[in-house]
């Protein structure tokens, strides 16, 4: 029987598709490339090939799209009716769980399928996804942490785990060991998307926005590609550098440019638009007609059902074109669900607090707003990305404490925020503002 390049047994594949699958997987370790279609070709080579098909799962399952994911409930429910082994039977139970809006329990079954099979990277980097999408920093780290001592530096793939680990590290709060690893990691492979956005990770974490802008401009031609699923996202990580400096104009060229020149409907790419808006609108600028077109584009994700993190995000765009109509659709939604899937608890325990929250500010608000988002703010291990993508969170909840006159809470969030980033100019700027909202008792003490 054939195997892949990690030594894993390959049901269905001739040699060729086996090599086709070797470069989807590839392709998908490093985000650059069209692992989809090197996974169709494998499979028009071999019809029977497995694990082509649960490649092909996985990448949809994990776009958090709407007709991805009808399109992955397709491809497994395809997938039952050829001969499986037990590896293969792993990864199917754990889509299932994930296609189902389970998510904790389909990274759960993944990390038990690397205890037995821990050279299987398609499911390590699945599940490193499903721990991203569910914001569990600690199963960021340790899932890798776990397998890493079965790998050495002649499998291929080693460095790519390096990277994943790297982000894990940082999501953690050990800076220094992610920076090392990633930049590790990228010595072997320069072109490893996770690996670089770790590092970007680290300087964002750390105030270090001059260094985040160098190391973006110094690596450019490794990221910036049209093959490169995460040019995007990067991009956005140069323009939070931009804006923690107050450089606005900057930020702005930047998403007309590489960030929404192309009018992306990709879901992570649109997350990052919003979030980059609603920060310029936070440090009062004016965006325009901007949020037209980013709303308009979200009308095909923002179902209120398959990923919540998406909705919220949509809910940003909708406020700021003056669509309340659909953000209120997305609120009563997730007031209204009734099920009982992991998935419909996000929506009703943490995005609705969060829609809420923002829709508060976006009126003026504040008192609401800062009330709802307070307790939306602790959402790890929860659902949503990175401690960068949630800052917006607590961005808000601040901007609200200052804009709605509550002196004690304003001082006391900005004072949060600069413990974590003293250097950072937007921070220091709250808590200038806030003290200048003080009494003058409260400011002689």
């Amino acid at each position: 029987m054939h195997t892949d390049a990690q030594g894993n047994a390959l049901s269905g594949a001739t040699e060729e598709a086996a090599n086709l699958f070797d470069a989807a997987v590839k392709a998908f370790n490093i985000y650059r490339g069209d692992p989809v279609g090197l996974a169709d070709q494998a499979i028009a080579t071999a019809p029977n090939f497995v694990m082509a098909y649960i490649l092909k799962a996985h990448l949809f399952g994990l776009a958090t799209e709407p007709e991805a994911t009808r399109e992955a409930k397709a491809i497994v429910a395809s997938v039952k009716s050829l001969p499986l082994s037990e590896r293969e039977a792993s990864h199917v139970a754990a889509l299932d769980l994930l296609l189902d809006g389970e998510w904790s329990a389909a990274a759960t079954a993944l990390d038990r399928h690397n205890a037995d099979y821990p050279h299987d990277i398609l499911a390590l980097q699945s599940g490193h996804l499903m721990d991203f999408y569910r914001a569990n920093a600690r199963s960021l780290r340790d899932r890798v942490a776990r397998t890493l001592p079965k790998w050495s530096e002649d499998i291929p793939g080693h460095s790519i785990l390096i990277g994943m680990h790297a982000f894990g590290l940082e999501e953690t709060g050990d800076y220094r060991r992610a920076e090392e690893a990633g930049r590790r990691a990228l010595d072997v492979q320069p072109l490893d998307s996770w690996a670089h956005h770790a590092v970007a990770h680290v300087m964002e974490m750390e105030g270090r926005a001059e260094d985040g802008i160098g190391w973006m401009i110094a690596r450019e031609p490794h990221w910036t590609g049209d093959d490169n699923f995460f040019r995007v996202h990067n991009w956005w990580h140069r323009a939070l550098c931009h804006l923690d400096l107050g450089q606005a104009d900057q930020v702005l060229a930047l998403y007309d440019g590489p960030i929404r020149r192309d009018r992306s409907l990709v879901a992570l790419d649109m997350v990052d638009a919003s979030a980059l808006l609603w920060r310029l609108h936070l440090t009062g600028h004016d965006v325009g007609d901007r949020w037209q077109e980013l709303a308009a584009a979200w009308d095909s994700h923002a179902d209120g059902r398959t990923y919540p993190f998406n909705d919220w995000h949509a809910v940003m765009a909708y406020l700021g074109a003056g669509r309340t109509s659909d953000a209120e659709r997305i609120v009563q939604g997730f007031r209204s669900t009734s099920g009982t899937t992991e998935i419909d608890a996000w929506g009703r325990r943490t995005a609705l607090p969060l829609v809420e929250g923002f829709a508060a500010f976006w009126r003026g608000d504040y008192e609401i707003a800062a009330d709802r988002l307070h307790g939306a703010r602790h959402i790890a291990n929860s659902f949503g990305g990175s401690h960068a993508q949630r800052d917006i969170i607590d961005w808000t909840l601040t901007e609200a404490t200052v804009r709605g006159g509550m002196k004690g809470m304003a001082e006391a969030m900005a004072s949060e925020r600069l413990a974590l980033k003293p250097n950072s100019p937007v921070n220091r700027t709250f808590l200038r503002r806030a003290r200048g909202n003080a009494t003058a008792k409260q400011k002689a003490a």
